[in-house]
Protein backbone atom coordinates (compact mmCIF):
# COMPACT_ATOMS: atom_id res chain seq x y z
CA UNK A 1 0.00 0.00 0.00
CA UNK A 2 1.50 3.50 -0.51
CA UNK A 3 2.30 4.97 2.16
CA UNK A 4 0.81 8.74 3.00
CA UNK A 5 3.18 11.34 5.17
CA UNK A 6 1.77 12.23 8.33
CA UNK A 7 1.51 15.21 10.65
CA UNK A 8 3.96 13.85 12.65
CA UNK A 9 6.29 13.44 9.76
CA UNK A 10 6.06 16.42 8.49
CA UNK A 11 6.80 17.74 12.16
CA UNK A 12 9.86 15.50 12.70
CA UNK A 13 11.61 16.68 8.98
CA UNK A 14 10.85 20.11 9.25
CA UNK A 15 12.68 19.80 12.86
CA UNK A 16 15.62 17.88 11.30
CA UNK A 17 16.19 20.23 8.22
CA UNK A 18 16.06 23.06 10.62
CA UNK A 19 18.79 21.24 13.16
CA UNK A 20 20.58 20.59 9.68
CA UNK A 21 20.22 24.43 8.77
CA UNK A 22 21.79 25.70 12.04
CA UNK A 23 24.59 22.87 11.45
CA UNK A 24 25.43 24.57 7.91
CA UNK A 25 25.63 28.11 9.62
CA UNK A 26 27.48 27.05 12.35
CA UNK A 27 29.96 25.13 9.81
CA UNK A 28 30.42 27.84 7.37
CA UNK A 29 31.36 30.67 10.07
CA UNK A 30 33.56 27.97 11.05
CA UNK A 31 35.07 27.60 7.44
CA UNK A 32 34.19 24.11 7.42
CA UNK A 33 34.79 22.45 3.76
CA UNK A 34 31.27 21.16 2.24
CA UNK A 35 29.66 22.67 5.11
CA UNK A 36 26.48 22.50 3.75
CA UNK A 37 26.64 18.76 3.95
CA UNK A 38 28.88 18.17 6.94
CA UNK A 39 27.67 20.78 9.16
CA UNK A 40 23.61 19.33 9.04
CA UNK A 41 24.81 15.82 9.35
CA UNK A 42 27.27 16.66 12.07
CA UNK A 43 24.44 18.57 14.17
CA UNK A 44 21.61 16.02 13.93
CA UNK A 45 23.89 13.55 14.55
CA UNK A 46 24.45 15.19 17.92
CA UNK A 47 20.60 15.73 18.28
CA UNK A 48 20.03 12.57 17.25
CA UNK A 49 21.78 10.87 20.10
CA UNK A 50 20.89 13.17 22.72
CA UNK A 51 17.62 12.04 22.16
CA UNK A 52 15.43 14.06 19.99
CA UNK A 53 13.79 12.03 17.50
CA UNK A 54 14.74 12.98 13.75
CA UNK A 55 14.49 11.40 10.54
CA UNK A 56 13.39 12.29 6.42
CA UNK A 57 9.86 12.04 5.02
CA UNK A 58 10.27 9.83 1.87
CA UNK A 59 8.81 12.17 -0.36
CA UNK A 60 11.51 15.07 0.93
CA UNK A 61 14.33 13.08 0.52
CA UNK A 62 13.52 12.00 -3.26
CA UNK A 63 12.79 15.02 -3.67
CA UNK A 64 16.49 16.11 -2.78
CA UNK A 65 17.82 12.97 -4.52
CA UNK A 66 16.51 14.21 -7.37
CA UNK A 67 17.75 18.07 -7.63
CA UNK A 68 20.83 16.66 -6.61
CA UNK A 69 20.68 14.23 -9.35
CA UNK A 70 20.29 17.03 -11.71
CA UNK A 71 22.62 19.26 -10.66
CA UNK A 72 25.62 16.07 -10.81
CA UNK A 73 23.81 15.20 -14.02
CA UNK A 74 24.62 19.40 -15.07
CA UNK A 75 28.14 18.80 -14.63
CA UNK A 76 28.53 16.36 -17.80
CA UNK A 77 30.18 18.60 -20.88
CA UNK A 78 30.37 17.09 -24.22
CA UNK A 79 33.66 15.62 -23.93
CA UNK A 80 32.50 13.51 -20.63
CA UNK A 81 32.37 10.30 -22.53
CA UNK A 82 35.77 9.90 -23.95
CA UNK A 83 36.82 8.40 -20.86
CA UNK A 84 35.04 5.92 -20.45
CA UNK A 85 37.38 3.34 -22.69
CA UNK A 86 39.74 3.74 -19.50
CA UNK A 87 37.56 3.01 -16.81
CA UNK A 88 37.50 -0.32 -17.32
CA UNK A 89 41.12 -0.61 -15.14
CA UNK A 90 39.43 1.22 -12.61
CA UNK A 91 36.93 -1.40 -12.25
CA UNK A 92 39.34 -3.96 -12.44
CA UNK A 93 41.10 -2.47 -9.36
CA UNK A 94 38.24 -1.61 -7.93
CA UNK A 95 36.82 -5.30 -7.59
CA UNK A 96 40.30 -6.84 -6.09
CA UNK A 97 40.12 -3.35 -3.43
CA UNK A 98 36.55 -4.50 -2.56
CA UNK A 99 37.93 -8.38 -1.92
CA UNK A 100 40.63 -6.92 0.47
CA UNK A 101 38.22 -4.35 2.04
CA UNK A 102 36.53 -7.46 3.37
CA UNK A 103 38.76 -9.67 3.92
CA UNK A 104 40.61 -7.41 6.01
CA UNK A 105 37.97 -5.36 7.97
CA UNK A 106 36.26 -8.96 8.98
CA UNK A 107 39.44 -10.32 10.53
CA UNK A 108 39.56 -6.93 12.57
CA UNK A 109 36.13 -7.25 13.27
CA UNK A 110 35.91 -10.78 14.80
CA UNK A 111 39.95 -10.94 16.64
CA UNK A 112 39.56 -6.95 17.75
CA UNK A 113 35.83 -6.64 18.56
CA UNK A 114 34.39 -9.85 19.08
CA UNK A 115 31.81 -10.34 15.82
CA UNK A 116 31.36 -13.78 14.91
CA UNK A 117 32.26 -15.01 11.28
CA UNK A 118 28.76 -13.83 9.72
CA UNK A 119 27.94 -10.42 11.32
CA UNK A 120 31.91 -9.86 11.45
CA UNK A 121 31.02 -10.47 7.10
CA UNK A 122 28.43 -8.54 6.84
CA UNK A 123 29.52 -5.30 8.81
CA UNK A 124 32.80 -5.39 6.93
CA UNK A 125 31.10 -4.70 3.59
CA UNK A 126 31.93 -1.21 2.48
CA UNK A 127 28.22 -0.26 1.49
CA UNK A 128 24.98 -1.87 -0.18
CA UNK A 129 23.40 -1.73 3.50
CA UNK A 130 19.74 -2.79 2.82
CA UNK A 131 21.32 -5.95 0.74
CA UNK A 132 23.33 -6.19 4.01
CA UNK A 133 20.44 -5.75 6.36
CA UNK A 134 18.11 -7.56 4.38
CA UNK A 135 21.00 -10.81 4.61
CA UNK A 136 21.34 -10.22 8.53
CA UNK A 137 18.04 -10.25 9.18
CA UNK A 138 17.45 -14.09 7.55
CA UNK A 139 20.86 -14.99 8.57
CA UNK A 140 19.59 -14.54 12.80
CA UNK A 141 22.35 -12.37 13.55
CA UNK A 142 22.35 -9.24 15.14
CA UNK A 143 21.21 -6.37 12.61
CA UNK A 144 21.21 -3.72 14.92
CA UNK A 145 25.30 -3.91 15.80
CA UNK A 146 25.51 -4.22 11.62
CA UNK A 147 23.51 -1.07 10.99
CA UNK A 148 25.56 0.98 13.49
CA UNK A 149 28.93 -0.63 12.37
CA UNK A 150 27.99 1.06 8.68
CA UNK A 151 26.20 3.86 9.32
CA UNK A 152 29.12 5.22 11.63
CA UNK A 153 31.46 4.44 8.85
CA UNK A 154 28.84 6.25 6.19
CA UNK A 155 29.00 9.23 8.32
CA UNK A 156 32.54 9.17 9.32
CA UNK A 157 33.21 9.33 5.34
CA UNK A 158 30.86 11.76 4.56
CA UNK A 159 33.08 14.11 7.01
CA UNK A 160 36.61 12.50 6.83
CA UNK A 161 36.51 12.82 2.70
CA UNK A 162 36.25 16.72 2.14
CA UNK A 163 38.92 17.19 4.60
CA UNK A 164 41.22 14.99 3.62
CA UNK A 165 41.00 16.44 0.34
CA UNK A 166 42.22 19.65 2.11
CA UNK A 167 45.02 18.06 3.39
CA UNK A 168 46.06 16.54 -0.14
CA UNK A 169 45.70 19.88 -1.39
CA UNK A 170 42.89 20.08 -3.12
CA UNK A 171 40.51 23.51 -2.07
CA UNK A 172 36.99 22.53 -1.51
CA UNK A 173 35.07 25.83 -0.97
CA UNK A 174 32.39 25.86 1.86
CA UNK A 175 29.27 26.35 -0.24
CA UNK A 176 29.51 23.09 -2.87
CA UNK A 177 27.63 25.91 -5.32
CA UNK A 178 27.59 25.87 -8.84
CA UNK A 179 29.15 28.80 -10.60
CA UNK A 180 28.46 29.09 -13.69
CA UNK A 181 25.12 30.28 -15.45
CA UNK A 182 21.77 28.46 -14.22
CA UNK A 183 20.01 26.69 -16.82
CA UNK A 184 16.71 27.92 -17.89
CA UNK A 185 12.93 27.04 -16.20
CA UNK A 186 11.76 25.09 -18.90
CA UNK A 187 14.78 23.20 -19.01
CA UNK A 188 14.70 22.44 -15.35
CA UNK A 189 11.22 21.43 -15.47
CA UNK A 190 11.80 18.97 -18.51
CA UNK A 191 15.03 16.96 -16.96
CA UNK A 192 13.08 16.93 -13.88
CA UNK A 193 9.69 15.51 -14.72
CA UNK A 194 11.72 13.14 -17.29
CA UNK A 195 14.45 12.06 -14.89
CA UNK A 196 11.61 11.14 -12.70
CA UNK A 197 9.94 8.75 -15.01
CA UNK A 198 13.33 7.30 -16.04
CA UNK A 199 13.99 6.78 -11.62
CA UNK A 200 10.91 5.15 -10.97
CA UNK A 201 11.95 2.89 -14.26
CA UNK A 202 14.79 2.21 -12.42
CA UNK A 203 13.38 1.77 -9.17
CA UNK A 204 11.04 -1.15 -10.72
CA UNK A 205 14.26 -2.88 -11.95
CA UNK A 206 15.78 -2.64 -8.68
CA UNK A 207 18.56 0.00 -9.26
CA UNK A 208 20.32 1.34 -6.53
CA UNK A 209 19.46 5.37 -5.35
CA UNK A 210 16.96 5.64 -8.45
CA UNK A 211 15.76 9.20 -7.54
CA UNK A 212 19.19 10.19 -7.49
CA UNK A 213 20.42 8.48 -11.14
CA UNK A 214 17.73 8.71 -13.06
CA UNK A 215 17.63 12.43 -13.02
CA UNK A 216 21.66 12.34 -12.81
CA UNK A 217 21.51 10.18 -16.68
CA UNK A 218 18.52 12.38 -17.97
CA UNK A 219 20.92 15.63 -16.65
CA UNK A 220 23.74 14.34 -18.04
CA UNK A 221 22.13 13.11 -21.55
CA UNK A 222 21.02 16.49 -21.88
CA UNK A 223 24.00 18.64 -21.19
CA UNK A 224 26.06 16.23 -23.35
CA UNK A 225 24.02 16.51 -26.08
CA UNK A 226 23.66 20.58 -26.06
CA UNK A 227 20.18 20.43 -25.69
CA UNK A 228 19.92 21.69 -21.51
CA UNK A 229 23.12 23.95 -21.19
CA UNK A 230 23.70 25.63 -17.99
CA UNK A 231 24.07 24.71 -14.47
CA UNK A 232 21.46 23.86 -12.23
CA UNK A 233 19.83 26.74 -9.76
CA UNK A 234 22.33 27.53 -6.73
CA UNK A 235 18.70 27.29 -4.49
CA UNK A 236 18.02 23.88 -5.66
CA UNK A 237 21.71 22.57 -4.72
CA UNK A 238 21.66 24.40 -1.42
CA UNK A 239 18.68 22.68 -0.71
CA UNK A 240 19.62 18.89 -1.87
CA UNK A 241 22.95 18.78 0.07
CA UNK A 242 21.31 20.51 3.18
CA UNK A 243 18.61 17.67 3.23
CA UNK A 244 21.30 14.95 2.70
CA UNK A 245 23.06 15.90 5.60
CA UNK A 246 20.59 16.30 7.43
CA UNK A 247 19.47 12.20 6.61
CA UNK A 248 23.09 11.27 7.11
CA UNK A 249 22.70 12.62 10.74
CA UNK A 250 19.04 11.23 11.25
CA UNK A 251 20.28 7.74 10.58
CA UNK A 252 21.11 8.17 14.37
CA UNK A 253 17.65 8.39 15.58
CA UNK A 254 16.36 6.39 18.42
CA UNK A 255 19.85 4.84 19.12
CA UNK A 256 21.15 4.51 22.80
CA UNK A 257 23.83 6.03 23.79
CA UNK A 258 25.37 3.10 25.03
CA UNK A 259 25.11 1.32 22.12
CA UNK A 260 26.52 4.03 19.75
CA UNK A 261 29.43 3.99 21.99
CA UNK A 262 29.89 0.16 22.40
CA UNK A 263 30.43 0.04 18.58
CA UNK A 264 31.41 3.54 17.73
CA UNK A 265 35.18 1.79 17.70
CA UNK A 266 34.17 -0.75 15.80
CA UNK A 267 33.16 1.51 13.24
CA UNK A 268 35.85 3.72 13.32
CA UNK A 269 38.80 1.16 12.66
CA UNK A 270 36.63 -0.44 10.18
CA UNK A 271 36.48 2.57 8.70
CA UNK A 272 39.86 3.34 8.66
CA UNK A 273 41.33 0.09 7.14
CA UNK A 274 38.98 0.08 3.82
CA UNK A 275 39.53 3.94 3.43
CA UNK A 276 43.70 2.99 3.79
CA UNK A 277 42.92 0.19 0.54
CA UNK A 278 40.90 2.70 -1.38
CA UNK A 279 43.69 5.07 -0.82
CA UNK A 280 46.40 2.31 -1.84
CA UNK A 281 43.82 0.94 -5.15
CA UNK A 282 43.58 4.99 -6.02
CA UNK A 283 47.22 6.00 -6.51
CA UNK A 284 48.26 3.91 -9.30
CA UNK A 285 44.39 4.19 -10.98
CA UNK A 286 45.09 7.95 -10.99
CA UNK A 287 48.57 7.34 -12.83
CA UNK A 288 47.14 5.68 -15.14
CA UNK A 289 44.13 7.44 -15.81
CA UNK A 290 45.91 11.07 -15.36
CA UNK A 291 43.28 12.03 -12.60
CA UNK A 292 43.72 13.62 -9.58
CA UNK A 293 44.41 11.25 -6.70
CA UNK A 294 41.46 12.82 -4.61
CA UNK A 295 39.19 12.57 -7.74
CA UNK A 296 39.62 8.67 -7.50
CA UNK A 297 39.62 8.58 -4.20
CA UNK A 298 36.29 9.60 -3.74
CA UNK A 299 35.19 7.26 -6.32
CA UNK A 300 36.56 4.38 -4.72
CA UNK A 301 36.12 5.63 -1.13
CA UNK A 302 33.27 2.88 0.59
CA UNK A 303 30.18 5.82 1.48
CA UNK A 304 26.91 6.16 0.76
CA UNK A 305 26.48 6.51 -3.09
CA UNK A 306 24.66 9.74 -3.02
CA UNK A 307 26.91 11.52 -0.85
CA UNK A 308 29.98 10.54 -2.47
CA UNK A 309 28.61 11.21 -5.60
CA UNK A 310 27.34 14.33 -4.27
CA UNK A 311 30.92 15.26 -3.03
CA UNK A 312 32.48 14.32 -6.08
CA UNK A 313 30.82 16.72 -8.05
CA UNK A 314 31.59 19.75 -5.60
CA UNK A 315 35.40 18.78 -6.27
CA UNK A 316 35.17 19.26 -9.47
CA UNK A 317 35.22 14.95 -10.32
CA UNK A 318 33.89 13.27 -13.48
CA UNK A 319 30.53 12.95 -12.21
CA UNK A 320 30.35 9.84 -15.02
CA UNK A 321 33.17 8.45 -13.10
CA UNK A 322 31.95 8.49 -9.72
CA UNK A 323 29.29 7.03 -10.44
CA UNK A 324 30.15 4.38 -12.75
CA UNK A 325 32.51 3.14 -10.04
CA UNK A 326 30.12 3.80 -7.09
CA UNK A 327 27.49 1.73 -8.76
CA UNK A 328 29.44 -1.04 -10.27
CA UNK A 329 30.98 -1.27 -6.44
CA UNK A 330 26.98 -2.04 -5.54
CA UNK A 331 27.00 -4.91 -8.66
CA UNK A 332 30.19 -6.25 -7.40
CA UNK A 333 29.51 -6.07 -3.65
CA UNK A 334 25.79 -8.23 -4.39
CA UNK A 335 28.16 -11.00 -5.75
CA UNK A 336 30.71 -10.99 -3.05
CA UNK A 337 28.53 -10.84 -0.62
CA UNK A 338 26.46 -14.09 -1.96
CA UNK A 339 29.51 -16.33 -2.38
CA UNK A 340 31.03 -14.99 1.11
CA UNK A 341 28.00 -16.07 2.74
CA UNK A 342 27.47 -19.58 0.93
CA UNK A 343 31.46 -20.31 2.19
CA UNK A 344 30.53 -18.71 5.76
CA UNK A 345 27.58 -21.60 5.87
CA UNK A 346 29.52 -24.35 4.53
Amino acid sequence: MPHHTTLSELSISARTVAIGLCGAAIGWALSFPAAVVIGPALAVTIASLLGLKTGIADWLRNTCMVALGLGVGAGFSTQAGDAILRWPVAFVVLAGMLVATIFLCSQVLRRGFGFDQRSALLAAVPGHLSLVLGLAAESGVDAGRIALVQTIRLLALSVVVPFAALVMGYELQAGLLPSDAPMGGVHLVLLALVGVGCGLVMQRVGLPAPMLLGPLLVSALGHMSGLTPGTAPSWMMLAGFLVLGSLIGSRFSGMPMARFQAALMAGLVSTVVAMGVAAMAAVPVAAALDMPVVHVLIAFAPGGLETMVALGAAMGASPGFVAACHIMRLLILSLLIALSMRRSRV
